[in-house]
């Protein structure tokens, strides 16, 4: 009989191999933002690497696909520290202590978008760079929003734009819509919205 899948695994195939053991942890940088730690790892068949990583909040991160209407989402023009330009995309933060990921999700749709919604739920949790953070976003969809603004921490206003979510080749099209978490969170949202299509429930 062939091996069963680990818990973790939803295909059929060879075992996954036995994770590496972790010898040593070390701190190597630290800033106001980023915590860089390097790990001395052994792995089954013996051999030793030293894995750099950056560290990510405990607290965890949320991204919102948020649609006023059936057909639109909100997207945001920010300025990107890591391009030296503003980018498009979805509206995002951290996880405050105390806050779960919808009450988290509704406030910095709030702080950055100034709208709450009525109805937010879990579509997917992504990660970014899985080789080199430890990095987690929760993307939630919300829907029935109302007006409401609530301060946030950014420098300056950010730009609220609408664009129709059936035009993602074209958004894909444009320099500066091309964060891979706001990309992939799209494309879950539309593709559920189809599922749900006859849903009465939804809106």
């Amino acid at each position: 009989m062939p091996d069963s899948p680990g818990p973790n695994r939803t295909d059929v195939g060879p075992p996954w191999p036995e994770k590496p053991s972790v010898l040593s942890r070390q701190s190597v940088a630290r800033s106001r933002l980023f915590h860089v730690e390097a790990l001395e790892l052994r792995f089954s068949n013996g051999e030793e690497r030293t894995f750099e990583r950056l560290t990510g909040s405990d607290q965890g991160a949320v991204m919102i696909v948020a649609m006023p209407d059936p057909d639109h989402v909100l997207l945001i023009r920010e300025y990107a520290a890591g391009f030296e330009d503003y980018v498009l995309t979805l509206p995002k933060g951290l996880v405050d202590p105390g806050e779960d990921i919808v009450s988290a999700a509704n406030r910095e749709l709030m702080e950055e978008c100034g709208f709450g919604a009525h109805r937010i739920e879990p579509l997917v949790e992504l990660s970014l760079a899985p080789n080199y953070m430890r990095h987690r976003m929760q993307v939630l969809l919300a829907t029935d929003l109302y007006p409401r603004r609530l301060p946030g921490d950014e420098p300056e206003p950010l730009i609220v734009e609408t664009h129709a979510l059936d035009e993602l080749p074209a958004l894909l099209a444009r320099e500066d819509f091309h964060e891979a978490r706001a990309i992939a969170a799209l494309f879950i949202a539309r593709e559920r919205l189809r599922n749900e299509a006859d849903s009465p429930t939804l809106w």
